[in-house]
């Protein structure tokens, strides 16, 4: 009878002591060079997971009063590979394919058709800068209605005119906030902030906000993630 007792006392610290040594441990594999990546992707991919189910697709982001907006010529300009890639504003479209029922090209015009949205929001840098600006256009879900997407798929996958690429969740494609975005500050998208449309959403951080769309596809697979998403960055990054 006492050497079962023991036993499960044993078993009791041994447990104890290995929650306590799982920490170590944890930071001790790190050092290991061979299991160092493969530790930060798991740890990145399952942040990404846990930020995606806790996501609420009614909570919105934080606005604020016009007051509070910073001066247009202090937003910074942070370009991926050139401030302006030289789009025809006269004769850009937006190409829409995959699981839609209306593919085609759209105009500004009947983007700028769509219901307005004006909105003083953060946009959040993963350098580590924010700022608070003023940003203007249609939802992206009103865009996605107009189009016929199937709002079941799992993804929205944009390109662009200087050969970015990204993709939202369709939670956050869906969201209030979530604007193809044409106009700053009142007045239409400069070439350097991503003339003739961009994407803006709150929600995210600001690497997600891709610049100078040309092609928007709805799609249940991703043959690419996103630009830096592919480079180890986290896929969902949502604020």
């Amino acid at each position: 009878m006492e050497s079962r007792i023991d036993n499960r006392k044993f078993k009791r610290v041994t447990r104890r002591e290995l929650l306590k040594l799982a920490p170590v441990l944890a930071v001790g594999a790190f050092a290991i060079p061979k299991v160092q990546e493969p530790l930060l992707k798991a740890g990145l991919r399952f942040s990404d997971w846990a930020s995606a189910r806790l996501f609420r697709s009614g909570h919105l982001a934080t606005t604020f009063a016009d007051t509070e907006v910073a001066p247009f010529e202090k937003f910074p300009i942070n370009g991926y590979d050139v401030e302006d890639p030289g789009v025809d504003l006269e004769k850009w479209t937006l190409t829409v394919s995959g699981a839609v029922r209306k593919p085609g090209e759209y105009t500004l015009a009947q983007v700028q058709s769509l219901p307005r949205v004006r909105q003083n929001t953060r946009h959040v840098c993963v350098e580590g800068w924010d700022v608070i600006g003023r940003f203007g256009g249609a939802r992206l879900s009103d865009f996605l209605q107009l189009i016929g997407a199937d709002t079941t798929a799992r993804f929205v996958y944009v390109e662009c005119a200087d050969d970015y690429y990204e993709s939202l969740d369709m939670a956050t494609a869906l969201h209030p906030q979530t604007l193809l975005c044409d106009e700053m500050y009142d007045r239409p998208l400069t070439r350097e902030h991503g003339a003739p449309l961009r994407l803006q959403i709150p929600t995210k951080v600001g690497y997600k906000q891709a610049k100078y769309l040309i092609n928007l596809s709805v799609t249940n697979v991703l043959a690419r993630v996103g630009y830096w998403e592919d480079q180890g960055y986290s896929t969902f990054y949502g604020l």
